[in-house]
């Protein structure tokens, strides 16, 4: 069965919305451990503008199943994921400025500098894993870095997902199949959702983990999250 990470951002964001600490994310990520989900996913940015540095510290005191940081890894965050020690890092190319996640890594350009984040995280004992487009030669270069899994950016498919979907996951087969072939394990994240999770899930039968927040959060607006959580994790069989 594939994993489900949910990213708690959005919990944060509406909490900064507001100030103080309502919603509170430590509880939501007790809940949505408790409804189902086998991980909790946070990707805290320079500026802090959701989560805070300071809750990537307080999650992992009270996470109990998986703790999956993703980040740009400049200095600052290296030196936070080195201080927690979280399950998981995930990296990702996002400049400081940047909405949202918009590219994977050229892993074959960053090779050198890349190689030696991965190391310095692999000899303090997490798991690594790097933001990849669906590109086999990408994986090659994931594979050559040292990483652990790599995360498929997958906004590309669930654009695509609408109009044709056979023609939106090919390239993640592709991708998918070479990873496998190297033996990198494979996680997947951006803009999967109930309506498209499931046809990807059957696609790529080797894949390890999702890590889903935005969708999640909006679809738990309307279903509530024990439900949401279910939901997915029915989907996922």
């Amino acid at each position: 069965m594939t994993k489900l990470s949910v990213n708690v951002n959005k919990i944060a964001t509406l909490r900064n919305a507001r100030g103080g600490t309502i919603p509170d994310l430590l509880k939501v990520a007790k809940d949505l451990e408790d409804f189902g989900a086998q991980g909790i996913t946070i990707h805290p940015r320079p500026d802090e503008r959701h989560i805070r540095y300071q809750d990537a510290r307080d999650l992992k005191k009270i996470v109990q199943t998986e703790l999956n940081i993703e980040g740009n890894p400049i200095s600052k965050f290296i030196d936070l994921v080195l201080e927690i020690k979280p399950e998981q890092v995930t990296l990702v190319p996002d400049s400081i400025d940047a909405i949202t996640s918009n590219s994977g890594w050229d892993t074959i350009k960053n090779k050198d500098f890349l190689t030696d984040v991965i190391e310095t995280f692999k000899q303090a004992g997490i798991r690594t894993s790097i933001f990849v487009d669906p590109d086999p030669e990408m994986v090659e270069g994931a594979k050559a870095i040292g990483a652990d899994r790599i995360e498929l950016y997958t906004e590309s498919y669930a654009l695509a997902y609408i109009k044709n979907k056979e023609i939106a996951i090919q390239p993640f087969i592709e991708a998918a199949k070479r990873a496998d072939e190297l033996g990198i394990e494979i996680n997947a994240g951006h803009d999967l959702s109930l309506d498209n999770i499931q046809y990807f899930r059957k696609q790529i039968p080797n894949l390890k983990e999702v890590s889903i927040g935005h969708a999640l959060i909006c679809e738990a607006l309307y279903l509530g999250l024990e439900n949401i959580v279910n939901m997915y994790l029915h989907k996922l069989k």
